[in-house]
């Protein structure tokens, strides 16, 4: 009887370890920041960003002008003046928001710029992740750059290089 529970236990036991998941675990964030083509898209990313801000800057700069002025002057403006005042202020304050969001809103044109720019560099990381999943037969691929997705990460088990070796980055 304890022969054949010996048994029916190693026979589980090497069951379940044949079902065992090989898994890896990267750093796309360490993968990106090697990529030559990033840095650039980035800069140019940066660069759209500056010069937006500076723009709305310049717009903000006007609206406070403006405030400031119409605070100075109100005492001496008629309710009709104050009135086509207060009017142009508001008309000038939702023309900077609406910048704003054009600009740095969702979907506005700097999410845009960044879907241009960053995301091939990303498809093409993700390919090579996928290509080496697949050469080396990984059940799964953990990325720990992004929040807490992986609390403890054996180094030995990191394949980032790998990529980059993949990707043709030394």
């Amino acid at each position: 009887m304890k022969k054949i529970v010996f048994i029916a236990c190693c026979v589980v036991l090497t069951a379940f370890s044949a079902q065992a998941q090989r898994y890896a675990v990267i750093d796309s964030k360490f993968i990106l920041e090697k990529l030559p083509e990033y840095k650039e898209a980035q800069k140019a990313l940066d660069a759209f960003s500056e010069q937006w801000q500076q723009e709305i800057d310049q717009k903000q700069a006007l609206v406070d002008k403006m405030y400031k002025d119409y605070e100075a002057e109100q005492v001496m403006l008629s309710d009709v003046l104050k009135k086509k005042r207060e009017d142009e202020l508001y008309n000038k304050e939702k023309e900077l928001r609406d910048l704003q969001k054009k600009r740095f809103g969702f979907e506005g044109d700097l999410f845009k710029k960044r879907q241009e720019l960053i995301k091939p560099i990303q498809d093409r990381v993700y390919n090579a992740v996928q290509k080496l999943a697949l050469e080396r037969q990984y059940d799964f691929i953990l990325d720990k750059s992004e929040g807490i997705t992986v609390i403890f990460a054996d180094p030995k088990l990191d394949r980032s290089l790998d990529v980059l070796r993949n990707l043709g980055v030394k």
